[in-house]
């Protein structure tokens, strides 16, 4: 059986929860500023931020929203956000994590499958965010209802079994399906945080951009954990704004960017950016949806600094692999990152291939989740009975050990580094009066990685394109938005009644 494993040593388990992980570095340097808020200039230090989590973990608990009970959050990246997702991990809770373009069902459906008791959000989504929530509280950041919150602080972690125990609840489409909430332990972030660390190299006090959503796994994890107890420190913005992000490079002299394809092709391209001076710059980071080797060796041209990947999905919690900074190597995904071993598995016969060979990526290591929530069925499609998971993407590993991303099994489509989940279009989709069949896949393109396309077969009365497009929008968030209707006499599928989708790409690409 060939197993890949890390060319790292493993990372020592720490029987830390999360909070408690981050709590360790910043109480080593309690006047450094930790968070800033990009538009307005306003900030934290590490004293601060660790003194507004236990207060507000305090105030929650005599709420009672304490030890054991879910809290959601649907907020832009800002300081405040950090402080909510800690505060309830302090306090012994489970998070949920929101994506704030959500409609007022798509809330719904999240706050009634994570069992969410309250809701944080900031007034410009309070419409949508109480039309989802129903009779579930809701309490907007930077209001006095949210001041009133600040309580007396609890000083020690609420107890909770680190490896048992789920402390966020992002939700994932995983490899096929609906999003369901993928739960993730302490044990799960912490080990984490700290393979990431060795394989990214990260080093005390860098600084960044950060725009990657913190209700994304990528954000979550790389970004404010990995920053806040890495020794790092973050400046928040609550969308990417592309003379922004440059401006605050340039500002804070940031040494690293973590960013997704559609931004490193502006990194590679956009004029704009020979306007900024970004000679702090060492590497760019690419990850959340693959990315070509020109792409990565464009930037290194024209920036003078690394452009490396990296591999991960939610349901690891994310990171399983990283180009090494040392080692560079344009288009690879990366090595195996530390506790981390993998498999290319043939996906007709399951049996283990060699290093050249392409089949299925399968991982096992301490960063995969617990399981998907209320979801059994699911969890076991996953996850095998002996702890591997299995990734849906097509994989080959080099003679060195590192991993290229070649296709993918799942049907997900990656828009802008999101994930579209084609079952959830077609069953809106489906819906309509007048459509009587449909299927969605990913149309390329070289911004933003997939567009949603959709095939229908309409019965009488069909619909056009632009009541579609206007049904789609009253539902859906706005990455999940069609980008092209084709009208079609039948969809094909399989015996089973499969879509088979290789066809419609086909059709697309032909």
């Amino acid at each position: 059986m060939t197993i890949f494993t890390s060319p790292y040593p493993d990372v020592p388990a720490t029987d830390l929860t999360i909070t408690e992980r981050v709590f360790q570095n910043l109480e080593s340097r309690p006047n450094d500023v930790v968070l800033t808020d990009g538009p307005s200039g306003r900030s934290m230090t590490a004293a601060a931020f660790m003194d507004q989590v236990k207060r507000m973990a305090g105030g929650l608990a005599a709420a009672g929203f304490g030890a054991g009970h879910t809290v959601a959050i649907m907020a832009p990246n800002m300081p405040e956000y950090c402080v909510v997702f800690h505060a309830v991990a302090w306090g012994g809770g489970t998070i949920t994590t929101l994506n704030p373009t959500y409609t007022a069902s798509e809330v719904a459906h999240q706050m009634r499958d994570a069992g969410a008791e309250l809701l944080f959000t900031i007034p410009d989504f309070m419409e949508t965010a109480q039309a989802g929530a129903g009779d579930t509280a809701v309490i907007a950041i930077g209001t006095s209802e949210y001041a009133a919150l600040f309580r007396d602080p609890i000083p020690a972690q609420v107890p909770v079994d680190l490896d048992a125990f789920t402390v966020v609840l992002p939700y994932s489409s995983g490899t096929t399906g609906l999003p369901k909430g993928v739960m993730l332990s302490h044990r799960n972030l912490v080990i984490n945080v700290d393979q990431s660390i060795v394989a990214a190299d990260f080093q005390a006090g860098e600084v960044t951009a950060a725009f990657l959503p913190f209700f994304h796994i990528y954000g979550m994890t790389v970004l404010m954990n990995i920053h806040l107890g890495g020794g790092g420190a973050l400046v928040t913005m609550p969308r990417f704004d592309l003379p922004q992000f440059l401006q605050i490079s340039q500002d804070y002299k940031a040494q690293r960017m973590w960013v997704v394809p559609p931004v490193a092709l502006a990194l590679a391209k956009h004029p704009l950016v020979d306007d900024y001076d970004l000679s702090g710059l060492q590497e760019v980071f690419i990850a959340a949806a693959p990315s070509g080797a020109d792409l990565s060796d464009a930037i290194a041209a024209r920036l003078g600094c690394n452009a490396l990947q990296g591999y991960g999905m939610t349901e690891l919690s994310p990171v399983s692999h990283v180009v090494p900074r040392h080692a560079p190597r344009s288009g690879a995904a990366g090595i195996t990152a530390p506790n981390t071993t993998c498999r290319i598995v043939d996906i007709e016969t399951g049996q283990n291939l060699p290093a050249g060979a392409e089949g299925e990526l399968w991982i096992k290591g301490p960063q995969v989740m617990q399981g998907y929530l209320n979801n059994l069925q699911a969890t076991a499609q996953t996850i095998t009975d002996d702890g591997w998971l299995r990734t849906g993407d097509i994989a080959k590993i080099d003679e060195d050990g590192y991993m290229f991303i070649t296709d993918r099994l799942k049907e997900l489509i990656k828009y802008k580094g999101f994930q579209v989940a084609p079952a959830e279009l077609e069953a809106t989709l489906v819906a309509m009066d007048g459509i009587t069949d449909a299927a969605v896949v990913g149309l390329p393109d070289d911004e933003a990685g997939e567009l949603p396309v959709a095939f229908v077969v309409a019965g009488d009365l069909a619909p056009d394109q632009d009541t579609i497009n206007a049904h789609i929008a009253a539902r859906l968030a706005t990455y999940k938005q069609l980008h092209q209707v084709y009208f079609v006499d039948e969809i094909p599928k399989s015996a089973s009644g499969k879509i088979l989708r290789r066809f419609l790409r086909d059709r697309l690409q032909g």
